[in-house]
């Protein structure tokens, strides 16, 4: 606050460089497109932060990112298989890549699976399943404990995504409308009203750059078609 305070002094008293006052138009509509683009472009940084942060904005309330769920889903299905009884470590899928753990490409032990893309992923119910060297193949096979099964599964089933169809490797209910969390809808709805700011700002940008051409005041009539043709009586 102090910081924004001793910069509003500055720039009151202070006058922009020559470079800055030949760019920029100097008007009230001006100020007002200007202002426009810039919460347009922190609406769009909020949209993309809360749809990934886990951290800022919990999966407990505000339901799991997109990675989150495609993660708990494999988890999901690696601890079903491993109960009945396969070596999760070593089996393959169909296309000859590991079904349930691989390494990523720095060497960890991540996920496999389509869900590999998100191996960054980081949230509370799977980080004490790692180490310095990724997931911990002994605790996959001995320390999984019941919340962690309880959390990934609920994640898996209410995924942010709002599709009829497979989403990040998520399998989507095709019968059914799919749970929309209230991570989707902040998201959804800083997109949107970023967007109508977006817009706001090239109205306005317009209209202050025709006003300093003096040409706000619309297209000229001389060549109207109107103007040309006989009355109708």
């Amino acid at each position: 606050g102090a910081i924004c305070l001793v910069g509003g002094i500055f720039h009151v008293n202070s006058r922009p460089l020559q470079v800055f006052i030949r760019s920029f138009t100097w008007s009230g509509e001006a100020y007002l497109s200007y202002s426009l683009s810039a919460i347009s472009v922190m609406g769009f940084t909020a949209a993309v932060f809360s749809w990934y942060n886990n951290s800022v904005y919990p999966s407990e309330f505000f339901g799991p990112t997109g990675p989150e769920a495609s993660q708990a889903q494999g988890f999901t299905f690696l601890v079903r298989d491993q109960k009945l009884g396969i070596k999760v470590s070593s089996n393959q899928g169909p296309t000859a890549l590991p079904k349930y753990l691989m390494r990523s490409p720095s060497g960890e032990i991540i996920f496999g699976g389509e869900t590999m893309r998100f191996w960054s992923m980081s949230s509370g119910w799977v980080e004490p399943l790692r180490n310095s060297g990724g997931l911990d193949i002994y605790k996959i096979k001995k320390d999984i404990q019941c919340w962690q099964e309880r959390r990934a599964a609920e994640f898996m089933t209410h995924a942010p995504l709002g599709s009829l169809n497979s989403v990040g490797g998520v399998a989507t209910e095709v019968n059914s409308v799919n749970y929309v969390s209230p991570r989707s809808w902040l998201t959804s709805s800083h997109w949107v009203l970023s967007y109508f700011m977006l817009v706001g700002h090239w109205w306005h940008a317009g209209r202050s750059r025709s006003a300093a051409l003096s040409f706000e005041k619309g297209i000229s009539r001389v060549y109207e078609p109107l103007l040309y043709m006989r009355p109708i009586d």
